[in-house]
């Protein structure tokens, strides 16, 4: 298995990593706010914490739907978080022009699932020298993202990520196949659950997706016996008024007891 490094915090290394946030950057004092309670419930538990959010979502059902506060303004705000909260960053990128920009700001360049094959934006974020976490497509088998993994190493990065969030099982419905995370392990590199997307319904809400978040806890705590070495979760302090993703999303208040469960299974099965 390849550690991957970021400052202090060691990916792969046997001790589970949460990359948790809002969905979207909604605005600074939220964004902040939700960062240091997910930061004080990950340091109670001693588990690394890395903030999450995106500066845009290009990916939303309807034209109309919030996507965020774009770049500049998004970059500036995950910056200040960075600096008050003292914790890495990470987020999406979509077209192969951010990634330099991005990089200057995050820890992580996160390659969002509906774009995972785009070599381009691969080869971009591979050679900006960041850690690099791709997010396996709804369409694609476990085996696919070796080649996703081949295009990365051979851009010249070895700082590697692979998170599932589910495959496409007919209309507006994913299911994760856990047979995946042993599959990607074997490539050498280190993958994460992402726990809330995995409960999607792709626009299963007609202008938008849906979610049951309801099925969150279950599906982390399998995923953690299987075996995984970080967990991604979107959170908010009040996903009814969350302007992106809400249905899926973890309250708050919820966290800690749902973080705890994860980590009892991932103690007893971390060595095997």
């Amino acid at each position: 298995m390849n550690i991957v490094r970021i400052g202090d915090i060691k990916i792969g290394g046997g001790k589970l990593v949460l990359l948790a946030g809002p969905c979207v950057i909604e605005g600074y004092e939220r964004s902040l706010m939700i960062g240091r309670r997910a930061k004080e419930i990950a340091e109670r538990l001693g588990i690394p914490y890395i903030f999450k959010a995106s500066f845009d979502k290009a990916n939303r059902s309807s034209i109309k739907s919030f996507r965020g506060l774009g770049m500049d303004e998004g970059l500036t705000i995950l910056a200040a978080i960075k600096n008050e909260l003292n914790v890495p960053i990470v987020t999406d990128i979509h077209e192969s022009y951010q990634a330099e920009i991005v990089a200057e700001v995050a820890d992580i360049l996160q390659i969002p699932a509906f774009l995972c094959r785009q070599t381009d934006l691969l080869v971009a974020a591979a050679k900006t020298g960041k850690v690099v976490n791709v997010k396996k497509g709804q369409f694609l088998s476990p085996n696919e993202m070796k080649n996703v993994v081949i295009k990365l190493e051979c851009s010249g990065t070895n700082k590697i990520l692979l998170t599932d969030r589910g495959t496409s099982f007919g209309y507006n419905n994913l299911v994760v196949d856990f047979r995946g995370f042993p599959i990607m392990r074997s490539f050498g590199y280190p993958v994460i659950f992402d726990g809330t997307h995995s409960v999607q319904l792709p626009g299963g809400a007609g202008t938008t997706s849906w979610g049951q978040r309801e099925f969150v806890e279950y599906l982390t705590r399998a995923a953690a016996a299987v075996g995984i070495d970080g967990l991604f979760l979107e959170v908010h302090d009040n996903p009814a008024e969350a302007l992106s993703d809400g249905p899926n999303m973890i309250p708050l208040d919820k966290l800690e007891i749902l973080l705890k469960n994860v980590l009892a299974v991932h103690e007893i099965v971390k060595d095997f």
